[in-house]
């Protein structure tokens, strides 16, 4: 179970939005945008009946269900949400440490090696272009990887792939036969090439 930590005040603040929505059972939905990524967010959005995921974590608060997002929940640990109270209202806030940071989120040593080189060698060249690039998954010995940033889109992605991320991970990692990109490249207003 991942340790979240929803303060008092937050449940407070958080229940009497709910009240507002006007639908019986809403509750909350809790994950993380782009996790493991330097453009990792920490994001919290209504979740409405029938919006309810079999695979979510789910914590019961008084009055309300929060649903933490499946493949969000290793970048979701030791996070707190809080709610502070000012003169002007207050502000919600959702602190996660883990969120930008490459996790064991994947179970075999092959998929830790790939998320440990991606995230110590090949990120942060990526970086100087705005981009990254992360494991989705491994599917007979080929990592399937996902673009984001200025790689989105970008001309030179190919290149990218082929010479830069998929010869290191094949060198480093001999059971690697290559690697896939599922990346919609047709989305380019961050492409760092166009």
């Amino acid at each position: 179970m991942t340790d979240i930590t929803i303060t008092e005040s937050a449940q407070t603040y958080l229940l009497g939005l709910l009240e507002k929505q006007d639908a019986d059972g809403i509750g909350v939905r809790l994950f993380v945008s782009q996790p493991g990524t330097a453009y990792a967010e920490t994001c919290l959005a209504y979740c409405r009946p029938g919006e309810e995921k079999p695979e979510d974590e789910q914590i019961q608060l008084d009055g309300f269900i929060a649903h933490l997002d499946h493949p969000s929940l290793p970048y979701l640990d030791e996070a707190v949400v809080d709610f502070v109270a000012d003169k002007l209202g207050g502000q919600l806030t959702i602190k996660a440490p883990k969120a930008k940071q490459p996790t064991a989120a994947f179970d075999g040593p092959v998929e830790q090696q790939i998320v440990e080189i991606l995230a110590s060698e090949i990120n942060p060249g990526l970086a100087s272009h705005g981009g990254d690039v992360r494991l989705i998954r491994l599917e007979e010995d080929i990592a399937i990887l996902q673009f984001g940033g200025g790689c989105q889109g970008c001309s030179a992605v190919d290149m990218t792939l082929k010479d830069g991320v998929e010869k290191t991970l094949v060198e480093r990692i001999p059971e690697l036969k290559g690697v896939r990109d599922v990346t919609d490249h047709t989305h380019r207003e961050n492409a760092y090439y166009k």
